[in-house]
């Protein structure tokens, strides 16, 4: 059986902070605020994959019929470890976390008066996915969840049980009604993309369980910023995480993990592979087949994720990376606010909700706008103009800006982030 090879270092790397983008390809003048939206490839493990993608093009029937299964299961055996899964073969790649999810609730079997359930802050594609299968027969309910910061997360779980319970009695009408119990199926995230915030995930899945709830988790920015991952204990009924945003692989490259109690509800792989059996005529499982197989694409951004755990521990490890990246995020940010006179998302002493992206509230007047115009002229702005890009988008009534701290960032990126030319005597050194 092909395995992945193991990534061997002949000397230290560089210290975090400016000296680590050596090992990334950024264009010299380039300030990168916006990991969290892409991901960043390291130069290392750029180099580990070139002879994957030699295989595959020195024999494509080869590296595809045969090769390219062993070296993903390979790959898949190790990040079920990683994210603490019960079995490897409750873990599958797919090509993100959007893919991932659409597979899962597309997989359902809706029925009138099932609900579907997100967040105001979900993804916008996933809440439009939801949406999008409320408009189709036979329309079950799409019904939101609002969380508004600041915030705690004491609050978020009170108030995510509060409104459960509403879903609850509203299926207990439906079921003396129709004569059947309808099911819920709720969408949650781990951390919030904008803002860019870590949720109380794990108890609001809890709460799904009392409530005879699904839970679909959104964990698009866990693996690689959320520490000591254990599914196994957690215990979502779904999870899907990209490993090209802070894991560092290849993108584009995710996880999808669904617990062998739940595979039945995955009938077909997303899109439908050839190894799709019926399931009237199923004898055994039939998840991880059709996943290993459902179409021609680049297999090598999954194989790249071994590699890039490879990097990390030479890093230091998870501790290390998240440690360093966490300090820069809170003292960048809280700096940040104070020379803007505003404030940070989170107003938790022990910034529960903050990992490696912190959120700035910007003085733009409220009454400004998010339409897609504006945001685009921002885009433009930052990115061709001033090579740099944080995040913007508008939350409760005001503007905020999401920073997103890398092992390659300083505090003077994140003030850089706001002022392309910063304030005499603020940013001392180097000015990133």
């Amino acid at each position: 059986m092909a395995e992945v090879k193991t990534l061997h270092f002949e000397s230290n790397p560089p210290p975090f902070g400016h000296e680590m983008r050596k090992c990334f390809s950024f264009d010299p003048e380039y300030i990168n605020m916006n990991h969290g939206s892409y991901g960043s490839l390291p130069s290392p493990v750029a180099e580990a994959i070139k002879p994957y993608y030699a295989m595959a093009e020195a024999n494509p029937d080869l590296f595809h019929r045969f090769t390219s299964i062993d070296l993903i299961r390979n790959v898949r055996e190790r990040m079920a470890k990683f994210i603490g899964a019960a079995h490897t073969d409750e873990v599958v790649f797919v090509p993100n976390a959007s893919h991932g999810l659409n597979a899962i609730l597309r997989d359902f079997i809706w029925e009138e008066d099932d609900i579907i359930c997100s967040c105001n802050t979900t993804y916008k594609s996933i809440s439009k996915t939801a949406q999008y299968i409320s408009d189709i027969p036979p329309h079950p309910e799409y019904s939101q969840f609002t969380i508004l910061f600041p915030t705690t997360h004491n609050e978020i779980i009170e108030n995510w049980r509060t409104y459960l319970q509403s879903l609850n009695e509203a299926r207990a009408r439906s079921a003396h009604r129709l004569g059947r119990r309808p099911k819920i199926v709720a969408v949650i995230d781990s951390i919030i993309s904008v803002p860019g915030a870590l949720l109380p995930w794990k108890e609001m899945v809890k709460i799904c369980k009392e409530e005879d709830v699904w839970s679909v988790v959104d964990a698009a920015h866990s693996i690689g910023q959320e520490l000591d991952l254990n599914l196994a204990d957690a215990d979502p009924d779904f999870w899907v995480t990209n490993c090209h945003k802070w894991l560092y692989a290849k993108r584009s490259c995710a996880l999808l993990y669904v617990p062998k109690r739940n595979q039945h509800i995955i009938k077909a792989s997303f899109p439908t592979s050839h190894a799709y059996i019926s399931p009237k005529k199923r004898t055994g499982p039939n998840f991880v087949e059709q996943y290993e197989w459902n179409g021609t694409l680049d297999f090598v951004p999954y194989i790249s994720a071994s590699c890039a755990l490879d990097f990390r521990a030479w890093l230091g490890g998870e501790h290390v990376i998240n440690a360093y990246c966490h300090r820069i995020a809170i003292e960048g940010g809280k700096r940040l606010a104070q020379i803007l006179g505003t404030e940070i998302i989170d107003q938790d002493q022990d910034f529960q909700f903050t990992l490696n992206m912190v959120n700035v509230a910007v003085p733009f007047p409220a009454t400004m706008s998010s339409d897609f115009e504006i945001d685009m002229a921002f885009r433009r702005k930052l990115l061709i103009k001033k090579k740099i890009y944080p995040a913007f988008f508008y939350h409760n009534g005001k503007w905020w800006t999401r920073c997103s701290a890398q092992v390659w960032s300083q505090v003077s990126c994140l003030l850089h982030s706001y002022f392309p030319h910063p304030p005499a005597g603020s940013i001392p050194g180097r000015r990133f």
